[in-house]
C-alpha cells in the first residue's frame, strides 16, 4: 500500500499500531489518514474517535476486512469520512481518498501560504511578502491547488480536474502554460523558486515558498 501511494504522488507515513498511529497524527500535519480497524494496540475505531475528541479532523478513510453494515456504520460514527471494506481495488482506494482529500479542502482556511508566499482566497489577493502580485483569475486557481497541496506532488490533471469545466476536450499542456505564468509572476521578479516540476509526476509548490 506504501508503495502504491508513492507511486501515486503522495509522501507517506507509516504506523504499524495504533499507537503509533496516533502519536504520528498528534505530532504531524497530514492532508489525509488511512486507517486499518483491526490495529493491534490500539484499533482504528478508538484511534479515530480519539482524534475527533482532540479537535483534529483531518480527513480519515478507513479500512477493514470485516463485512458488514454495521462494521462501516460504527467507523462513520466515530468521524471517519469513508471506508472502504478489503479486500479492495487499489484504483478505488486511490479515488476515495483524493476524494475525501477534495471534500476537506473545499473548506480549508481562507488564507494559504508558503514562506513569505500568500493567497487570500477570499479576496483574491496574492502577495509576496509587502508585494502584491497580479494574477489571472485561473492563474489564481492553479495557484491555489498548488497552495492547498504544498510540499506534495499535484500531477497536471489534478490541476485539470479542479480549475478547468469538466467539459474541456482541450491540450492538457493548456497547465504548462499557467504554470510558466506563475513562475513569471511569482518567482522570478523575487528570485525564487516556487514551482518544481517533477519529472513524469506533475508539479510541487515548496513549502517554504522557495
Amino acid at each position: 500500500l506504501q508503495r502504491g501511494l508513492e507511486a501515486e504522488g503522495f509522501a507517506v507515513d507509516v504506523a504499524h499500531d495504533g499507537e503509533e498511529g496516533l502519536w504520528l497524527a498528534r505530532e504531524n500535519s497530514y492532508d489525509a489518514i488511512v486507517l486499518d480497524l483491526m490495529l493491534p494496540k490500539i484499533n482504528g475505531y478508538k484511534v479515530c474517535r480519539t482524534l475527533r475528541e482532540e479537535g483534529d479532523w483531518t480527513p480519515i478513510l478507513m479500512l477493514t476486512a470485516k463485512n458488514g453494515e454495521l462494521d462501516e456504520a460504527e467507523g462513520l460514527d466515530t468521524g471517519a469520512d469513508d471506508f472502504v471494506t478489503k479486500p479492495f481495488s487499489f484504483v478505488v482506494l486511490v479515488s476515495r481518498l483524493r476524494a475525501v482529500m477534495r471534500r476537506r479542502h473545499s473548506v480549508a482556511t481562507p488564507i494559504l501560504e508558503a514562506g513569505d508566499l500568500r493567497l487570500d482566497t477570499a479576496t483574491g489577493r496574492v502577495q509576496r511578502g509587502d508585494t502584491p502580485i497580479d494574477l489571472t483569475p485561473r492563474e489564481r486557481a492553479v495557484l491555489e491547488v498548488l497552495l492547498t497541496r504544498r510540499g506534495h506532488i499535484v500531477s497536471k490533471q489534478e490541476i485539470l480536474d479542479a480549475v478547468w469545466d469538466w467539459a474541456y476536450d482541450g491540450s492538457p499542456n493548456i497547465v504548462e502554460v499557467y504554470i510558466s505564468n506563475l513562475r513569471r509572476k511569482i518567482d522570478t521578479p523575487f528570485d525564487r523558486h516556487a514551482i518544481e516540476t517533477v519529472r513524469g509526476a506533475g508539479y510541487r509548490l515548496a513549502r517554504d515558498g522557495g
